[in-house]
């Protein structure tokens, strides 16, 4: 089962904070297409052609005060679908996502759960795999994934969880950690592509760190 099939059951907003994002937007927006009722870039105030960009690509954009978890809460807030997946402005989602999101919306049990995505980086290096290895373990092993994963899960558990907060940093884990009060965060059978920019310039330990 496709995310088609699902077109009838459920809704699907895909929140996507942005800040000076055009270098990498548009190859994100470009692995959503045809998977998503709504598109959602919420944008904390770009100075280059981000805003253009999500506009051109038929994307909804909303303005925000500067800060991921204040973007991603403004995000969640004005969605009104049956489920929210939050991905951040440089990571690509594979082509078997559709699928799996489509099966992980179909299952009842998984209206307690969120779902990450398996992680990758666009770095053809030994060591890029090594942190594959490593992020992805601890995904599913304890369930702590990064923000760079993508997160989804229906509506309502998001709003009983209390859904983003607007912190300066880790905004991702901070809600994760609280996810697990309310039900399982699992991994799904399919992967994003993050950009290695991050990992490379700080190094992947103390990135990871």
């Amino acid at each position: 089962m496709n995310l088609s099939d699902m077109t009838a059951l459920h809704s699907l907003t895909v929140v996507i904070p942005t800040l000076n994002a055009a270098g990498t937007l548009p190859a994100t927006l470009a692995s959503l297409h045809g998977g998503a009722h709504e598109i959602l870039v919420v944008d904390g105030g770009s100075t280059d052609d981000t805003v253009d960009i999500a506009r051109i690509a038929g994307a909804g954009v909303a303005s925000s005060e500067r800060g991921r978890g204040i973007q991603l809460q403004a995000g969640g807030e004005a969605s009104s679908s049956d489920w929210l997946l939050f991905l951040h402005a440089d990571t690509r989602l594979d082509e078997g996502w559709r699928s799996a999101a489509g099966v992980f919306m179909a299952g009842p049990a998984n209206r307690a759960r969120a779902a990450v995505f398996g992680f990758s980086l666009d770095d053809p290096s030994p060591q890029a795999r090594r942190m594959e290895r490593l992020v992805n373990w601890r995904s599913r092993t304890l369930g702590l994934p990064y923000g760079d994963q993508g997160l989804a899960m229906a509506a309502d558990v998001y709003q009983r969880s209390g859904g983003y907060q607007p912190i300066p940093l880790m905004e991702d884990l901070e809600l994760v950690q609280r996810l697990h009060r309310h039900g399982r965060v699992v991994q799904a059978p399919a992967a994003v592509q993050v950009s290695a920019r991050r990992w490379q310039r700080l190094g992947g330990w103390r990135s990871s760190w």
